[in-house]
């Protein structure tokens, strides 16, 4: 590390419309740029960018983009990097469930711990700082056995970023309440960082289920991560009936339900309806582009017809806390990948026909708030830890487009050397 790897201000940065205060300053339509002053690795002000002399333990942004750390919601650890040696996957999601499954036995606590720190490795490369991975338990009682694994990860990487674990089990398996009872209380014995979970789908729905599963939930006090209507079958209940048995049973947690591609199969009014029920649940959605894009409507020898994008638009109409994640890397259900979250974005960004994506749609990659219970509050960089991106090579206007070189600050402190651009000019007093 230089001697500039610790900046005391980021100077003339741009920061994203929906990070700035109402009244911020702005010129010719966009934000005036924004100085961020650091202190003891968090961010102690904020302010727009004035005449001020040069300071001389600054970076000099020079108009580069800036984010906070980024959060992504929704990853496989436990089945990441797998696809090489698995040979054949048949298209579409019962196709990889299937690989999947197969490919379960080769799984060795020593396999699983190698595979996920090559993705932790990965996300904290991006600038990640908050992971959340789902994990296969298909069995009641037993832990299954990458849970520990991505356990003891969780606590070897917590002062790198926060590693949480979703137990992931096939509603069905709840239709006998003490099967709920018994996942909820290994989840909770976990830790915080751990949430009950669940695969829900046409397949399976059942709504007594869902009932054990999240009265088992709410009595070991845990918020709730679904895999919810990955398919595109109009008459889907996963989605509404979620949203129905939460606000029945007062369910005081976080529920966040991924993938919901069923929306944007079903006959309009259905699916906005829908979204006026789960504006009133405590409910986050979490859309997964790259591995819906994918699975959905995929059949041998013929291009898909339908996106497997849900209603993005619509929910953030309604005030719905939407993010983005990265879903499936390089395993029997995606065979892309890199846990860089701005590779989802990219494909949002043209799937969902999303308009300035960095300064309306950025927050969907950022907002850990949008995953606790609670309603989420205004965002606001002050006071937070001084984990962010500097992307000295994107233009606003086509983020993330040339995101792939970016600056990544950790407490204010930066991983790589940045830009000679950024620094001030040496001088005989500096040298």
């Amino acid at each position: 590390m230089t001697a500039h790897s610790t900046p005391a201000v980021l100077r003339h940065a741009r920061l994203p419309a929906w990070l700035l205060a109402a009244d911020w300053p702005h010129a010719g339509g966009r934000p005036d740029l924004a100085r961020i002053e650091l202190a003891q690795g968090r961010v102690r002000g904020v302010a727009p960018e004035d005449d001020r002399p040069v300071d001389a333990d600054a970076w000099h942004l020079h108009g580069a983009l800036v984010l906070p750390g980024l959060v992504d919601a929704h990853v496989h650890l436990d089945k990441t990097f797998t696809l090489a040696r698995i040979p054949e996957v048949q298209p579409g999601l019962l196709g990889a469930i299937e690989a999947s499954v197969a490919d379960m036995a080769r799984w060795t606590p020593d396999d699983v711990h190698a595979r996920a720190s090559q993705g932790l490795q990965w996300a904290w490369e991006a600038g990640t700082t908050l992971l959340r991975t789902h994990v296969n338990w298909s069995e009641i009682g037993p832990l299954p056995c990458a849970w520990p694994v991505l356990d003891r990860l969780a606590h070897d990487w917590a002062d790198r970023l926060a590693l949480q674990l979703v137990s992931l089990t096939k509603l069905d398996s709840f239709a006998d309440p003490a099967a709920a009872r018994t996942v909820a209380a290994q989840v909770k014995a976990t830790g915080p960082h751990a949430l009950m979970g669940g695969f829900v789908h046409s397949t399976n729905w059942n709504a007594q289920a869902m009932r054990h599963l999240l009265q088992a939930a709410q009595a070991h006090d845990l918020d709730v991560d679904l895999h919810v209507d990955e398919e595109l079958h109009p008459d889907a209940e996963g989605l509404p009936g979620t949203a129905r048995i939460a606000r029945e049973l007062g369910f005081a947690g976080r529920i966040v339900c991924g993938h919901v591609c069923a929306l944007a199969a079903m006959p309009e009014s259905r699916a906005l309806a829908i979204l006026d029920e789960v504006a009133r649940a405590p409910i986050t959605l979490v859309s997964l582009p790259i591995t819906n894009l994918l699975l959905q409507d995929a059949r041998t020898g013929r291009t898909p017809r339908q996106r497997g994008l849900t209603l993005v638009k619509e929910a953030r109409a309604r005030g719905i806390p939407l993010l983005f994640a990265s879903d499936n890397v390089q395993d029997p259900f995606c065979p892309v990948g890199s846990y860089d979250p701005l590779e989802g974005m990219a494909a949002a960004v043209l799937a969902g026909q999303l308009d300035a994506p960095f300064d309306r749609w950025s927050d969907t990659l950022c907002r850990a708030d949008f995953l606790a219970r609670g309603t989420p509050g205004a965002p606001r960089l002050v006071d937070q830890p001084a984990d962010l991106l500097i992307f000295p090579q994107a233009d606003a206007s086509a983020w993330p487009s040339r995101a792939g070189m970016r600056v990544v600050l950790r407490t204010g402190v930066a991983h790589g050397a940045p830009p000679a651009a950024f620094l001030p000019p040496r001088t005989a007093a500096t040298a």
